[in-house]
């Protein structure tokens, strides 16, 4: 990480109070934060991961990492959501890295004010980058047609590309599976259907609306691989892979800090009637702060090491998969246990629905349904130390 590098300059604390009062009505009108992108293209957030030759901040994934937790401090929904933006950004960054320059009009598109969305997830697909359920349709001009249905599309109001996948089961070379680019433009109106259809626990503001595609066209020239189905040690892959992991996992340790920041307040706030103190000096409760911050400060170091290794190339080789999925699961698990303790310390004000806290032991559970899932981090992990399973 950079020595001089200040997250308060790109988000200063006067933005973040903004964004943390805006985030309580998007939240109870279930609306997308127009405002907080706005802020954020203004602060030339979206182009954070891209190369200042390119006009970006050039700045790395640990980096984008510490400025991902501070917005999810401030704005759960909103860093989610933006999340899936700096994943595409970060991708390039990946692959540019390695010397693949498929992914340049990322780059140039971010610094030029476009939104990337991110079109993996399709209901019932486990094979997650490893398949799709969605056509993929060669034409004569290089280009695909896709058709299927794309879940939890977070900037669905907003995005203006769209990065999928599908599976193409017609070349000669076929079955192969296909990431493209889809734009958003009239043409593509009847192709591209967005349904209003984001009514959920959680997470709310990030509006992840279920993406209809009828032969939506991605031109030639944004078809970026054909893989062949399953595993894959492509640097598209795996530049999905880590990104996804390491961001996603450094928005719910943002929620974990928020969540331990207001239970000390609550701590410091509360006084006890029976000992006339207050309850920062109740022995229970110190202990449970203490355990939260036990939890809490494990997490910003494994997120800084492991970003810093892929910026550098790290060779970590078949452990990769392990790793990253394992800060995702614990980062996820941690945050929800530490919002559960600081709703526990909070008391019952924090109950109420208008409470920061209430929004937060809401939001906290969609990193459950994020990949990896539990079972598949386990899986990761258990042959990473003993193994695959025998045949």
């Amino acid at each position: 990480m950079s020595a001089d590098f200040d997250p308060a300059e790109i988000l200063p604390d006067e933005l973040l109070e903004r964004m943390r009062e805006r985030a309580a009505v998007h939240d109870r009108e279930n609306t997308f934060p127009d405002d907080d992108l706005t802020d954020l293209k203004d602060a030339g957030y979206l182009a954070i991961l891209v190369p200042k030759e390119l006009g970006g901040a050039g700045l790395g994934l640990a980096e984008a990492s510490v400025l991902q937790q501070r917005l999810a401090g401030a704005a759960p929904a909103t860093a989610l959501a933006i999340n899936m933006h700096l994943v595409w950004t970060g991708v390039a960054k990946v692959m540019a890295d390695r010397g693949i320059d498929a992914l340049r009009f990322v780059q140039e598109g971010a610094a030029a004010g476009e939104v990337f969305a991110f079109g993996i997830s399709e209901a019932g697909n486990d094979l997650v980058l490893f398949g799709s359920g969605t056509d993929a349709a060669p034409l004569p001009d290089g280009g695909y047609a896709f058709t299927g249905t794309k879940i939890f599309t977070s900037l669905a109001p907003v995005w203006t590309q769209l990065g999928l996948h599908g599976l193409d089961s017609s070349s000669p070379d076929a079955p192969q599976v296909v990431y493209a680019f889809v734009p958003r433009s009239e043409v593509q109106a009847d192709r591209v259907v967005v349904r209003d259809d984001w009514d959920t626990l959680g997470m709310r503001a990030t509006q992840s609306r279920t993406t209809e595609l009828h032969g939506a066209l991605a031109p030639a020239d944004r078809v970026v691989r054909r893989l062949a189905p399953g595993p894959n040690p492509d640097a598209l892959v795996f530049g999905i892979f880590s990104v996804f992991e390491l961001l996603l996992a450094s928005v719910y340790t943002g929620i974990a800090r928020r969540a331990l920041d207001l239970a000390v307040a609550a701590a410091g706030a509360r006084t006890s009637k029976r000992t006339g103190k207050a309850y920062s000096q109740d022995p229970d409760i110190r202990w449970r702060i203490a355990d939260m911050a036990l939890a809490y400060d494990a997490l910003p170091p494994q997120l800084a090491m492991l970003c810093r290794d892929v910026d550098e190339q790290a060779d970590h080789g078949a452990r990769w998969f392990s790793l990253l999925a394992g800060v995702k699961h614990r980062a996820v698990t941690a945050a929800k246990a530490i919002v559960d303790d600081a709703v526990l310390v909070a008391g019952g004000s924090s109950y109420f629905s208008r409470n920061e806290l209430s929004r937060l032991y809401r939001d906290v559970l969609a990193g459950l349904f994020h990949p990896s899932d539990p079972e598949s981090a386990h899986s990761a992990v258990a042959t990473a130390w003993l193994g695959p399973l025998d045949e």
